[in-house]
């Protein structure tokens, strides 16, 4: 097993994470089972072993820099997970998180629960799906969730101003969103400047960075949450990918 993993145990190293052979076995199951679902539902245009390690599971933990989540039970909502990413992924090397996985597609959601069970994931802390749109359950009407989470995470899901907006509202006064972007990350957190203000949020940290051993741009951004997002926001359904604040 490592052998096999031996890049990604590099690459996890290099962001000071010591991998466990039991995590190990949790993203070799993970991977397995992405591969075979993705055969008959499109989960991801990736599947090749090594870029799958490199570009979802490493890529799914270089938020760690910016956030010391070991031995923490914070709170994470995954904003429009996906697969899982980055998700599971930092529920695999951090047990105790308390991660909700949130996604608008059910099928996603089915798929997401079978990795939850087939590596064990509630053993310690929890993880739990949610079913719907990012404006769905952070309304100030009937909102849930709304400012009950220690971070938000998204990864590769709208324009940095579409994604404040589904974003922050789930965050703590105190807590933060932290955005996974491409290498133009920088440039739309230029233009979400007023988003950010809006939400009640302000920018604590833009980084952009290569994927270890590669030339692939990527950008963490860091926002922190410092008022009560206004009861405006988020507007309706469709509203913020339409018409960015």
């Amino acid at each position: 097993m490592r052998n096999k993993y031996n890049k990604m145990i590099e690459d996890f190293r290099s962001y000071g994470i010591e991998l466990t052979d039991r995590q190990l076995e949790q993203f070799d199951q993970y991977f397995n089972i992405l591969v075979r679902v993705n055969e008959v539902m499109n989960l991801t245009a990736i599947t090749d072993f090594d870029d799958v390690c490199k570009l979802h599971f490493v890529d799914s933990i270089s938020c760690t820099p910016f956030v010391d989540f070991k031995d923490k039970d914070y709170s994470i909502i995954d904003i429009g997970t996906g697969a899982g990413f980055p998700g599971i992924p930092l529920k695999i090397v951090f047990p105790n998180l308390h991660i909700t996985l949130l996604d608008s597609l059910n099928k996603r959601i089915n798929f997401l629960n079978e990795v939850i069970d087939t590596l064990g994931l509630n053993e310690m802390g929890s993880i739990e799906t949610l079913h719907g749109r990012a404006e769905d359950f952070s309304s100030s009407k009937n909102g849930t969730l709304r400012e009950k989470f220690d971070f938000a995470v998204s990864r590769a899901v709208a324009n940095m101003s579409t994604l404040t907006e589904y974003c922050l509202p789930y965050v703590k006064v105190g807590g933060e969103f932290i955005a996974f972007k491409g290498d133009k990350g920088s440039e739309e957190v230029e233009a979400a400047k007023r988003a950010i203000h809006l939400l009640g949020g302000k920018l604590k940290e833009c980084k952009d960075f290569f994927l270890p051993g590669t030339d692939i741009a990527r950008t963490i951004c860091v926002v922190e949450k410092k008022e009560h997002t206004s009861k405006q926001y988020p507007r309706k359904a469709g509203t913020p990918a339409k018409n960015p604040l």
